[in-house]
């Protein structure tokens, strides 16, 4: 039984748990609905790099006191930047649950940006996004979603351009704290053994004295959707390859449909696409889907990296695949098992109190609700053989997919 309560504070903070009483720690995160779509093309990257930078001192902590806080506890502390939102999180024992919050609060409510921290974690990023330029399958991606979401800040990098994070100032990391960093666009969401009402008492104290605006942003309108062929050379051994389209929104009802489809089609070694093309063929080491969801859109696509001369035979398969899908109905006790495949990869997925916080945050991101397992249990169960079917008839047409390879220098 999930044991899940929620309080919105006066100040529009929204607080979220599920109190576990059967584990000795727990898992907390501040949510800031923000993300890379957010910014300007003159900000591309600054929520990121504001990421990094609440690491690097308080108004009562200096970078080694942050970084030691957690550690020092056997906790630990850290944060990602994603398309559509920022999380600051923190793992620990149930006893040190007023440290976790603390420290969290304080990154948020009181940074410094010393000069000196600004410059170096510059160098740092830049460091960050070389890094990536190494990768053959960042290098793809981020052209394969540059073209698919072209004119729009879903196209850009997360981590910017090195021309934009070396342009940053305090002015502007404070600027774009006081636009984006209120509490009616914060989450706190916590799973692990620690009461709510204790929970909601300790982070009322720390933002008694922060407010809102109430000033709602709307993200930018998409721009128009064009299937593409893009084709990119790199020094490597293989050609990497992405064939894809842009698809459903996270709220989209059809969303189920898509994950029974994308599980049948993608979902590990027992997948159509593992069994029929690295298995029978050989053609690839790895092949996976990618399924993607956003507030208003998504990414659907299959990725592989294969050599130069199965690339087309490769595409040929996995349109094959797709044809199957829609045209043929999915054998029952495949459709069964994908299913359970699903559904159980959900549930172990509660066994970590992180993935249950970071699911409770999303919920709340997302919905403004829990969205619980029983209930997601229910809506994949409702799904027929027949309404995949019938929904992959147009998803999986071949014509609304785009395409990207990232082939060897000298091909």
């Amino acid at each position: 039984m999930e044991n899940v309560s929620k309080t919105v504070l006066p100040n529009g903070l929204t607080i979220v748990t599920e109190e576990v009483e059967s584990v000795k720690s727990l898992s907390v995160g501040i949510w800031v609905k923000t993300g890379s779509r957010n910014e300007s093309i003159e900000q591309a990257g600054i929520t990121h790099f504001l990421e990094h930078m609440l690491f690097k001192g308080t108004s009562k902590r200096n970078h080694f006191q942050i970084a030691q806080s957690l550690e020092r506890v056997g906790g630990y502390l850290n944060a990602f930047t994603s398309n559509e939102h920022t999380c600051y999180y923190a793992r620990c024992l149930d006893d040190e649950l007023e440290l976790a919050l603390d420290v969290l609060c304080d990154m948020v409510l009181n940074p410094t940006f010393p000069a000196e921290e600004l410059e170096k974690e510059k160098k740092v990023v830049l460091e960050e996004l070389k890094m990536y330029k190494d990768q053959p399958d960042d290098v793809l991606f981020e052209s394969f979603v540059g073209d698919l979401f072209k004119g729009h800040p879903l196209g850009r990098p997360i981590i910017g351009y090195e021309e934009t994070i070396k342009a940053y100032t305090r002015d502007q990391l404070y600027g774009y704290m006081t636009e984006y960093y209120q509490p009616w666009n914060l989450t706190i969401s916590l799973a692990g053994k620690a009461n709510h009402e204790k929970v909601v008492e300790l982070v009322s104290k720390m933002f008694d004295k922060a407010s809102s605006d109430n000033e709602q942003k709307i993200s930018s309108p998409l721009t128009p959707y064009t299937p593409f062929s893009l084709k990119l050379k790199k020094d490597v051994e293989q050609t990497y390859y992405v064939l894809g389209k842009r698809s459903l929104s996270i709220s989209d009802d059809d969303r189920y449909k898509l994950l029974l489809a994308n599980t049948v089609l993608g979902a590990g070694m027992s997948s159509r696409l593992h069994q029929n093309i690295r298995e029978k063929h050989g053609y690839c080491y790895a092949i996976s889907t990618i399924n993607q969801a956003y507030e208003d859109t998504g990414i659907f696509g299959v990725y592989a990296g294969t050599d130069k001369e199965y690339v087309d035979h490769l595409r040929e398969l996995v349109y094959k695949e797709f044809e199957s899908l829609q045209t043929v109905l999915i054998p029952e006790n495949e459709f069964h098992d994908a299913k359970q495949q699903l559904k159980g990869s959900l549930i172990l997925s509660q066994e970590s109190m992180s993935n249950r916080m970071m699911r409770l945050g999303k919920s709340e991101l997302y919905f403004k609700r829990w969205v619980s397992l029983d209930e997601l249990s229910e809506r994949i169960d409702n799904v027929s053989a027949k309404d995949v079917l019938s929904f992959s008839k147009e998803f999986f047409d071949t014509k609304s997919f785009s395409e990207a390879r990232l082939i060897p220098t000298e091909a």
